[in-house]
């Protein structure tokens, strides 16, 4: 089992940029791949981004390629997300998200990871 905790959210401006953390327990933090996942309230969540425990493979949402990066260091059992050229429309809580099965981008996308954070609101001003 691995517990995730969030942090790093807060407000910036539109065009700013913030670094997201998500600190994970347990010893085995490199057999599980992650996600980060984002979530208005009235909305489904949505998929943001993913990695493999490796890192070799990585994946994003097209309203995020280009702008926001996952990264992760097995090291320190954190992975982060920083996000760039921010927008009004990121607006939303995000959570991180492990799970240990398939490294495979189809399955990274599901929501249906076993181990979630609770979550940290990002506010994007215009």
């Amino acid at each position: 089992q691995v517990q995730l905790v969030e942090s790093g959210g807060g407000l910036v401006q539109a065009g700013g940029s913030l670094r997201l953390s998500c600190a994970a327990s347990g010893r085995t933090f490199s057999s599980y791949h992650m996600g980060w996942f984002r979530q208005v309230p009235g909305k489904e969540r949505e998929f943001v981004a993913a990695i493999t425990g490796s890192g070799g493979i990585t994946d994003y949402a097209d309203s995020v390629k280009g702008r926001f990066t996952i990264s992760r260091d097995n090291a320190k059992n954190t992975v982060y997300l920083q996000m760039n050229s921010s927008k009004p429309e990121d607006t939303a809580v995000y959570s991180c998200a492990a799970r240990s099965d398939y490294p495979n981008p189809y399955y990274l996308r599901l929501s249906n990871y076993p181990y979630w954070g609770r979550g940290t609101q990002v506010t994007v001003s215009s």
